[in-house]
């Protein structure tokens, strides 16, 4: 099983630490640089989340925006499996597992880079749903990326967005439990994930015990908006947290991680773990 898994049924509620990229080759923010300032940002990031207390962390291509809906740029997709292992040889050092969430909705791709470069697990935005993005339509990806994932033997864990932020979705009547249930019995991702509407901003506690009441014996993950001032209020609800734009200095999601940042909130965690 893999760790991010094993840690989760453990109770421990794991959080995972992002690393957001700067633009990569073949993104419209790229300035025809030099790749290497960041692989430097990737390991200081990655150190930093981990020496502050992280138990993961997730490589994240968040620089690429306006995002292609599948990545098939392959000097992208070079760069990112580059990104990808600098951040799989530091997170060794600490024994900490790696994720890759390849936006927009690039989860193929991002099993067969983690299948390269070591990663553990992956996150797929609309993984058993159609959603309507900025991107464009956002088709469901389960079944080629399970295909993709025994095809080249990856047993990583894949984590699953359910009500994915940044979209709305495609017709009427839509119950986020209901769509639980359906990617927990027919698409049968690892965990599902739950965040609020935007980057950095938290659901509703009651939305989130409603996607738990729906799948009882899913594993949950909150997606985003986890702060040292609204934790408590998911820690019965979940079992991991995805922190990316706390931890950055002053709260900015674009800026560089702040490891006082990461050790305050897990000093809160252990208190939590401990009560």
């Amino acid at each position: 099983m893999p760790r991010l898994l094993e840690l989760m049924d453990s109770g421990v509620k794991p959080v995972i630490g992002v690393v957001h990229l700067p633009p990569l080759p073949g993104s419209p923010g790229w300035r025809g640089e030099s790749l290497e300032p960041i692989l430097e940002r990737v390991e200081a990031d990655t150190r930093a989340l981990l020496e502050g207390g992280a138990e993961a962390v997730i490589v994240e291509n968040y620089g690429d925006a306006p995002y292609a809906v599948r990545v098939r740029e392959p000097e992208t997709l070079a760069a990112f499996t580059l990104a990808a292992r600098r951040a799989v040889e530091v997170a060794r050092e600490y024994g900490a597992p790696v994720g890759l969430s390849l936006l927009r909705n690039s989860a193929p791709e991002a099993v067969a880079v983690a299948a390269v470069v070591g990663a553990e697990f992956i996150r797929s935005n609309a993984f058993c749903e159609t959603r309507v993005s900025p991107e464009g339509i956002l088709e469901p990806v389960a079944r080629e990326t399970l295909l993709k994932a025994r095809l080249l033997g990856w047993r990583g864990a894949i984590l699953a967005d359910v009500d994915v932020k940044h979209s709305l979705v495609l017709g009427e009547g839509y119950d986020p439990r209901l769509a639980a249930r359906e990617a927990v019995h027919r698409c049968k991702p690892d965990a599902l994930i739950v965040s609020g509407a935007r980057t950095g901003e938290a659901p509703e506690p009651g939305y989130v015990a409603a996607i738990r009441e729906s799948v009882p014996g899913a594993r949950l993950v909150l997606g985003s908006g986890a702060t040292p001032e609204n934790i408590r209020l998911y820690w019965r609800l979940v079992d991991a947290f995805i922190i990316g734009t706390y931890f950055k200095r002053d709260g900015v999601t674009t800026n560089p991680v702040d490891k006082s940042r990461v050790e305050r909130l897990m000093r809160l965690v252990r208190e939590l773990r401990r009560g």
